[in-house]
């Protein structure tokens, strides 16, 4: 189960990479289907800055789950993906009522899914 434990969590990381990737450099058109919004409103350019800013968070919540394997390990390790892992899954749960319901398929479970397997592996 440890390997499974591992590999889900390197996919919450990665994943949140490519999130951060598509809030940060996206073309509008891009995320707006994404984050079903209107084209025209991913191009007013405040909401530009403001996907950035999400797009850091995103990145460094995706880097720090992948840097967490070589940084740490033992209880540390676990502690510190369990940490990051659990507020990925609380965002995407007030993601999922405020902005878009496909959050909770896309970031939720595969954080919930993630979060299993490191308590099954410990």
């Amino acid at each position: 189960m440890l390997i499974i434990a591992i590999i889900l969590v390197a996919v919450v990381g990665i994943e949140h990479l490519g999130i951060m990737l598509l809030e940060m450099f996206g073309q509008p058109q891009q995320q707006a289907k994404s984050f079903d919004l209107s084209s025209d409103f991913t191009k007013i350019p405040e909401v530009r800055v403001l996907l950035a800013n999400q797009g850091i968070y995103n990145g460094m919540l995706g880097l720090l789950l992948l840097l967490s394997f070589w940084l740490f390990n033992g209880p540390v390790q676990y502690s510190i993906q369990l940490l990051l892992l659990s507020f990925v899954a609380v965002v995407a749960c007030y993601g999922g009522f405020t902005a878009t319901k496909k959050i909770w398929l896309i970031q939720l479970l595969p954080a919930v899914l993630a979060i299993i397997a490191l308590w099954i592996a410990k």
